[in-house]
């Protein structure tokens, strides 16, 4: 956690995604203001947020008292109440604030937080069913992280079609058009392995690059 060290961190919204947030930032060790207009939410999660405040996001003054422009990362979690989601969207984001990233609703959600500048918008459900729905349909498949509509991060199990063989052998760019960042065998875990990197059966091959590219190789390359 050494890159964040410097770096502060702010929740506005402790429903289920925000006070999941705030309990993972205080496993983690990370300082994390945390915001509610509930006064149960925010006796709740009193004890693993670095502070705590009961205030209404929409209000720009409230917000301004707690120096909320001075933080590097905003979550907005207030996917439940979007019209207080998009209006604290707008307020951060005409205060400067670099990195405003924000739990959307829907389609229609996810359209309206783009167009006032949201950094980065999450699906939390629709994420996780779309890596659900990947790792049922396939067995090799470990996890599925979209990264774009038309890029993913993919874990798949080594078979032994692939194993005791190198990574200059197996060429999934030159083959399949996808690049394999890193390679887990048992608890060790090899980032951006070199070419003569030998392939074992069971290992988890962590791929990048187009999902096309990624299906054609779940299905042919292993």
């Amino acid at each position: 956690m050494k890159n964040f060290e410097n770096k502060q961190f702010a929740v506005l919204g402790l429903g289920r995604f925000g006070g999941s947030l705030v309990k993972e930032f205080h496993r983690l060790g990370v300082e994390v203001l945390a915001v509610d207009i509930d006064s149960d939410k925010v006796s709740k999660h009193s004890e693993l947020a670095t502070h705590i405040v009961e205030l209404n996001t929409v209000d720009e003054n409230s917000m301004e008292t707690l120096g909320i422009r001075n933080f590097d990362y905003v979550i907005v979690a207030l996917g439940d109440n979007l019209q207080a989601s998009i209006l604290t969207t707008l307020h951060l984001k005409e205060q400067g604030i670099k990195n405003v990233w924000v739990k959307a609703q829907n389609e229609y959600h996810h359209k309206v937080l783009e167009k006032i500048g949201a950094d980065r918008i999450i699906h939390p459900e629709r994420d996780m069913a779309i890596r659900v729905a990947h790792h049922i349909v396939s067995e090799k498949i470990i996890d599925y992280i979209e990264l774009s509509k038309e890029h993913s991060i993919m874990e798949v199990v080594a078979t032994k079609k692939v194993a005791n063989r190198s990574l200059l052998q197996l060429n999934t760019r030159a083959r399949y058009g996808c690049t394999i960042i890193a390679i887990r065998s048992g608890k060790d875990i090899k980032v951006a392995p070199s070419a003569e990197e030998i392939i074992l059966k069971d290992d988890i091959l962590v791929l990048i690059g187009h999902n096309k590219d990624l299906s054609r190789f779940e299905e042919e390359g292993v």
